[in-house]
């Protein structure tokens, strides 16, 4: 894979049908470079664009990028978040975080958000990658990021086009437009002249798609899903109800007040508490509104031995309010398991809390 910033594969047609027909939704699914609360990050010149592009068509968005997420627990949300809400444009941007997670899950849960995106071809899918630190050494001696070139392999197989802000961002450094620490203060999150840099280049593939060498939507082909590279994707996936899940101890179920994708959590602060439920699939993700007044959890599978799971705790994070994601396993038998959970304190002193706050019950098939 070269050093390239735009790929145009397939055209926008699902983006200019909905233009032509006068109402247009975008959407956007990534981390804290993506995430609209704050309202300075990269989408809002991209959304600012189509306003002005379009002046006759009605733009509404979805922008459902939460910050510190990754594609593992996108897949169990893209359904509720961005299918749900009839998107014709989605933006993927998860390059960046999904650094965080191992080469095998991510693999699996990228694929299956970009066929959940994908299916009934009623949608555009666009691949963004932004930057993080990491990256700099392999970009400096013209290597692509493993992190990258994977995406990249999903987008040629899928047809899908890509737009590599980090690199556009980098460049403009390099030729002296732009200052670093304008682009990446903290060293990771651009705010408002590093998000604009991303935007300009998502803005110029834009204006090249929809602009300059449009579709024709007429004569363009129905999509047609090619067979996943990795027959183990997170294609299926389920999310179970809380009613299914048997509650032991001073359990409750309330209305979920900070993190506004999750509608309720499973609470309680009391360590000894005790959850279980059956499951039909091959693996199981659970998402936690966390933070460091959050508890550990021990639990098995099957009535097998109990395993100890226990957070890290970084220290940007607040007592609460991230969305963070567990994947308990995912190569299973398929058929028919039980799961039990036990809240543990954390025991050491950077665990402020006993609180276990379950958001999310998601299950691989």
């Amino acid at each position: 894979t070269t050093m390239e910033i735009y790929r145009h594969r397939r055209g926008l047609v699902r983006t200019l049908e909905a233009i032509e027909r006068g109402s247009l939704t975008i959407g956007f699914m990534g981390g804290s470079i993506t995430d609209s609360r704050g309202r300075s990050r990269w989408p809002e010149p991209v959304i600012a664009w189509f306003v002005k592009s379009f002046p006759k068509a009605r733009i509404a968005v979805e922008n459902a990028a939460i910050g510190a997420t990754c594609s593992d627990q996108a897949v169990f949300r893209v359904k509720r978040d961005l299918i749900d809400r009839n998107c014709d444009l989605v933006f993927v941007e998860y390059a960046v975080n999904d650094m965080g997670i191992p080469a095998k899950t991510r693999s699996r849960a990228r694929e299956g958000l970009l066929r959940k995106l994908l299916a009934g071809g009623t949608r555009d899918v666009v691949l963004v990658y932004t930057f993080a630190q990491d990256m700099y050494s392999d970009m400096v001696n013209n290597r692509v990021p493993e992190t990258v070139a994977e995406f990249e392999r999903l987008g040629e197989h899928y047809g899908l086009g890509s737009v590599w802000m980090g690199l556009h961002a980098m460049r403009e450094v390099m030729a002296g437009q732009m200052r670093w620490e304008e682009w990446l203060p903290d060293g990771l999150h651009p705010e408002h002249r590093g998000s604009l840099s991303y935007a300009q280049s998502v803005i110029a593939f834009l204006n090249h798609e929809l602009i300059v060498s449009p579709p024709d939507t007429d004569a363009a082909d129905e999509y047609v899903m090619p067979e996943p590279l990795n027959p183990r994707n997170w294609e299926h996936t389920y999310n179970l109800s809380f009613d299914r899940v048997r509650l032991d101890g001073p359990w409750v179920i309330r209305r979920c007040t900070t993190i506004p994708w999750i509608d309720q959590t499973i609470e309680t602060p009391a360590v000894g508490a005790r959850l279980s439920f059956d499951f039909s699939g091959r693996g199981l993700s659970l998402s936690f509104d966390f933070g460091k007044a959050s508890a550990d959890f021990r639990y098995r599978l099957n009535q097998g031995e109990w395993i100890d799971y226990r957070f890290d705790r970084p220290e940007w994070c607040g007592d609460d309010g991230w969305l963070r994601t567990v994947t308990i396993a995912d190569d299973l038998e398929q058929g028919n398991h039980t799961f039990e959970l036990e809240v543990v304190h954390g025991d050491r002193p950077e665990c402020r809390g006993t609180n276990l706050r379950l958001g999310l019950i998601g299950v691989i098939k």
